[in-house]
């Protein structure tokens, strides 16, 4: 039984505290909004120790009562800190500068003027020394900017009438000039697939004469089991035979194509050369490799072409 007594008694005096402290508050409500002084938050600390000993809904409610009416007053005294900010206070100003200067008003004698007075030994002699070089760490600035031609004006430029310029026809029998290097570069590579076409085609002819009967695969005609690059090579020099009617692709049995040599000069080609097609065919290095493997390609039907060859 002894126990709820004395718990009984705490939370009573702890009751007792609170309303003090708030009372206290609301009397000086004038001092707490003071900027000069720190009352406000010695209240607030001294609430924040007597929360510590808070169990029960009585007294949390008059901490809540406190924190209300202190937050209240915080928020004055903050618009009025704002306030007092704004304001400039000429008297203020010249007590912190004579501050600042070494003013001692206990010492020096008594003189009839202010001037008698700071001239006795008010203000230190390096006074107004030191006030200059304070004031001068302000005044470090770098130039101001001017405007060499008078002010920068927002005003949008003028726009000046734009003259359009004829431009100059070039007849039908003008040509544009290309210079001599490119002109010899274009003949060069031109020449060498002209020559690459026939030898290939002389290959095409030879492999035919040997047995007309058997059909020569084009997939082993233009692979080069050494070199998926000479393989590309071969099947864009073919196509050139194909395009002019020398050489024609087919499918066997198997729809696996097949390439034969077309002679245009011969009367019984000459349909076959009038109703020719072209198709467009792609071969990655995944199918290369797969065409050699599985036609067991050892050696290329067409030979590298050499330096002297070219």
């Amino acid at each position: 039984m002894d126990e709820p007594s004395e718990d009984e008694t705490t939370r009573r005096l702890l009751r007792q505290q609170y309303r003090e402290l708030i009372a206290d508050v609301q009397q000086n409500r004038e001092m707490m909004l003071s900027t000069r002084n720190d009352k406000l938050t010695e209240s607030l600390e001294e609430a924040n120790k007597l929360f510590g000993g808070v169990s029960r809904a009585r007294e949390a409610a008059l901490d809540a009562q406190f924190l209300v009416l202190a937050s209240t007053l915080g928020k004055e005294k903050a618009s009025q800190l704002q306030s007092d900010m704004t304001v400039f206070d000429p008297s203020a100003f010249a007590e912190d500068l004579l501050s600042f200067m070494g003013l001692n008003r206990l010492d020096g004698g008594e003189s009839d003027s202010d001037n008698e007075q700071l001239a006795s030994g008010y203000l230190p002699s390096d006074a107004w020394h030191t006030l200059g070089e304070e004031a001068k760490k302000y005044f470090r600035r770098a130039p101001t900017f001017h405007f060499m031609l008078g002010a920068f004006t927002a005003d949008p430029p003028v726009q000046r009438p734009r003259i359009e310029r004829q431009q100059k026809k070039a007849g039908p029998d003008e040509r544009r000039a290309m210079p001599k290097q490119l002109e010899k570069m274009e003949e060069s590579h031109q020449e060498a697939t002209e020559k690459e076409v026939e030898r290939i085609l002389g290959y095409l002819q030879s492999f035919f004469k040997q047995d007309p009967d058997v059909p020569i695969s084009f997939l082993e005609f233009v692979t080069d089991p050494d070199s998926f690059a000479r393989t590309i090579e071969n099947m864009f020099h073919v196509s050139f035979l194909i395009r002019d009617g020398l050489a024609t692709i087919k499918l066997d049995d198997d729809r696996l194509p097949i390439i034969e040599p077309l002679y245009p000069e011969e009367g019984e080609n000459s349909q076959d050369t009038q109703a020719r097609k072209q198709a467009v065919m792609s071969m990655s290095f995944q199918e290369w490799q797969n065409i050699v493997q599985t036609f067991e390609i050892s050696q290329p039907m067409i030979m590298p072409a050499t330096p002297a060859t070219k």
